[in-house]
């Protein structure tokens, strides 16, 4: 009968552990990171929003109020929800951001699309080159009759 030599075999478990569970920090702190971007770039969304919803509302004065929602001029709400971004310094906080603004005729809503690329601390072998993050928030003016 002969006796195998397990010399070694430890070593090998202990290297394959210990490589997984690096694996696992980076892919823990990548993904904070990315959760801390998109975060961000919520909060930055709905300022925008809210900002440009408020801002780009018209046709109070010379239409009077035929509805709940207040109707928004698409040149204002573009402007405001530019101003407030500037004013967030969001060129320098998230560089690459892309905004998109949309508004509804329809609904009388305010929609902001942001997508910034993703900068993470590390990075995982075949994970994507550059990827990126997004944010969208919509915001409307309600008028409250008696409010």
């Amino acid at each position: 009968m002969r006796h195998r030599d397990e010399q070694g075999q430890v070593t090998l478990l202990i290297i394959g552990f210990a490589s997984i569970l690096l694996m696992a920090i980076v892919v823990v702190i990548d993904a904070s990171a990315a959760y801390l971007q998109r975060q961000g770039l919520d909060n930055l969304a709905d300022g925008a929003a809210l900002y440009g919803a408020d801002l780009g509302s018209a046709g109070i004065y010379e239409q009077g109020l035929d509805g709940e929602r207040l109707t928004q001029q698409e040149a204002a709400v573009e402007a405001a929800v530019r101003d407030y971004l500037a004013r967030a310094d969001a060129g320098s906080r998230y560089p690459g951001i892309d905004v998109g603004v949309r508004v509804d005729p329809v609904g009388r809503s305010v929609t902001v699309r942001l997508s910034a690329p993703l900068d993470l601390p590390l990075t995982v072998p075949g994970s994507p080159s550059s990827p990126t993050v997004g944010s969208s928030s919509t915001a409307a003016v309600t008028v409250v009759p008696g409010g």
